[in-house]
């Protein structure tokens, strides 16, 4: 079975799938009016230095302030633009395959005060965009990937991909890459440079540092906050992070993108050429692979599972917990051997939709409740080995007593809820309404509480239909017994236009 990526691009929408073996694995989308940001480079100006977080707030141009921790500031001489060749603190590159022979990640060495002023300029690159309420998060310590090559300006390092496993291939490219380098600069080989030539390596390099002098040279001559650099769109950056030697096809439906991925591949990766389609059919491209069925199961909350169990998936503004249930599954044989079997499907199907969805951030995984410590090490292990495809920075802590499992997950931009769907209009996202019967005696209390103090004889409530035809029916009898009991007609009015927990009590003097 092959593995493709394809490309639905219109002018409104670019949307990409990923599809390994006939299944849809991960799937993006890209608006013009909500252009992905992870990796711009910004001209930055300080606004707010908190020390009691030891972070501070900076303006770089859009809605909400950036947020900079303490670890991960880079001043080089005071007020100078740092030069590459200069020493400089480790990189915390957030390189989606996970690199290995990066510099390890090191305690703060300063307080954010002695670093940083209000008013300062810096240079920062967005590693994890806006999400919710929460401004983008930055960091000084930049990262430009190219085809084959991750560049470290400010860092002297050279690391190779922890996926190229090879130590003589590792050994060979890091020789290559320490003989072309410029001194005091940094590298990371990315994993499709396993089988890279040296030409192609220096090609890369000199791309690199030719963008970083631009950067630098820009830097100089615009004024905070600024944009200073654009990573690629989604089209470009599919054939730059996606398209591994793995990856059989990629095909796109706009001759324009078709024409664009074709220029940038013969100039970074010419080798790809002959694996790039134009898709021509009739039937639109996502529906005749069967993708857009399964972008709709990818937003809803309820996942079945084969066997007839399913799983229930559930995210806040803090973490996302998933309930895994037997269902319609009854077994065979006996009840562990059912929780077992349900538990062991639904390990699978969690680590193909938390890829799927983008779901980040902290995760609480609650399996059914196990009594055999083997079972609970099996399932333990399955999950692990399940997860090992997704190329987000993971860490899974042990099955616990109660069967929950607890992981995080690196979150750099939306999950696909997110981006595909908004809060409901009437309950504003909290997911549930107050009863009808719940709004009756609300409305019962308000008459009650203010009939002594109005005037008048008849009162009129206007509420949402199903309201109204509740007052009208089941609670029809308390509220003729409250208008004896305040002296005064109560008329019930039914109103459209009105939400269902809102309603008008108007009086008539």
């Amino acid at each position: 079975m092959s593995v493709d990526i394809l490309i639905n691009a219109r002018n409104y929408e670019t949307r990409l799938a990923l599809v390994e073996h006939g299944v849809l694995s991960e799937f993006h989308i890209q608006r013009p009016t909500e252009k992905g940001m992870t990796g711009n480079l910004y001209k930055g100006k300080i606004v707010r230095v908190l020390p009691g977080m030891q972070a501070a707030f900076v303006d770089i141009g859009l809605e909400r302030t950036g947020f900079l921790y303490v670890d991960d500031v880079y001043v080089a001489d005071a007020g100078q633009f740092p030069d590459p060749s200069d020493e400089s603190p480790p990189v915390h590159t957030s390189d989606p395959e996970q690199e290995s022979d990066t510099p390890p990640k090191r305690g703060p060495q300063f307080r954010i005060e002695q670093l940083l002023t209000e008013g300062q300029t810096v240079l920062a690159q967005i590693n994890k965009e806006p999400i919710g309420t929460k401004g983008a998060r930055l960091t000084c310590h930049i990262t430009l990937p190219c085809r084959n090559l991750v560049f470290l300006p400010l860092t002297d390092h050279v690391g190779i991909s922890r996926k190229i496993e090879d130590e003589a291939i590792r050994e060979q490219l890091r020789e290559k890459i320490m003989a072309i380098r410029p001194q005091g600069s940094g590298f990371i080989v990315r994993t499709v440079a396993e089988s890279a030539s040296l030409e192609e390596l220096e090609a890369d390099m000199e791309f690199l540092l030719n963008l970083w002098e631009d950067v630098r040279q820009r830097v100089e001559t615009v004024a905070a906050p600024s944009l200073i650099y654009e990573d690629l769109d989604i089209t470009l950056r599919s054939v730059r992070d996606l398209f591994t030697p793995d990856v059989d096809r990629l095909i796109v439906d706009s001759p324009q993108a078709h024409a664009k991925i074709v220029a940038f591949a013969r100039t970074f990766a010419p080798a790809l050429l002959k694996r790039l389609a134009l898709y021509q059919g009739e039937t639109p491209l996502f529906e005749a692979h069967g993708i857009e069925s399964e972008i709709s199961r990818a937003i809803e909350k309820k996942v079945w599972l084969r066997s007839g169990g399913y799983i229930i998936i559930e995210s806040t503004e803090a973490l996302s917990v998933i309930d895994v249930n037997t269902g319609r599954y009854v077994g065979k044989c006996n009840l562990s051997e059912t929780i077992f079997k349900t538990n062991m499907e639904a390990a699978v199907e969690i680590a193909y939709q938390l890829r799927l969805r983008n779901i980040g951030g902290i995760i609480i995984i609650d399996f059914i409740d196990m009594e055999e410590e083997e079972q609970r090490e099996t399932l333990y292990a399955a999950f692990k080995e399940a997860m090992k495809r997704d190329k987000s920075r993971i860490n899974i802590l042990k099955l616990s007593e109660f069967g929950l499992v607890q992981m995080t997950r690196k979150r750099n931009s939306e999950s696909l809820y997110q981006l595909m769907c908004e809060p409901c209009l009437y309950c504003r996202g909290e997911g549930m309404l107050k009863s009808r019967r719940t709004i009756c005696y609300e409305i019962f209390r308000k008459i009650d509480r203010n009939a002594k103090s109005v005037g008048g004889n008849t009162v009129t409530v206007r509420a949402h239909p199903d309201i109204a035809e509740m007052l009208s029916g089941e609670a029809e009898a308390p509220l003729l017994q409250l208008g004896r009991d305040i002296g005064k007609r109560i008329i019930v009015a039914a109103a459209k236009d009105l939400h269902i927990e809102k309603y008008e009590i108007i009086w008539q003097r």
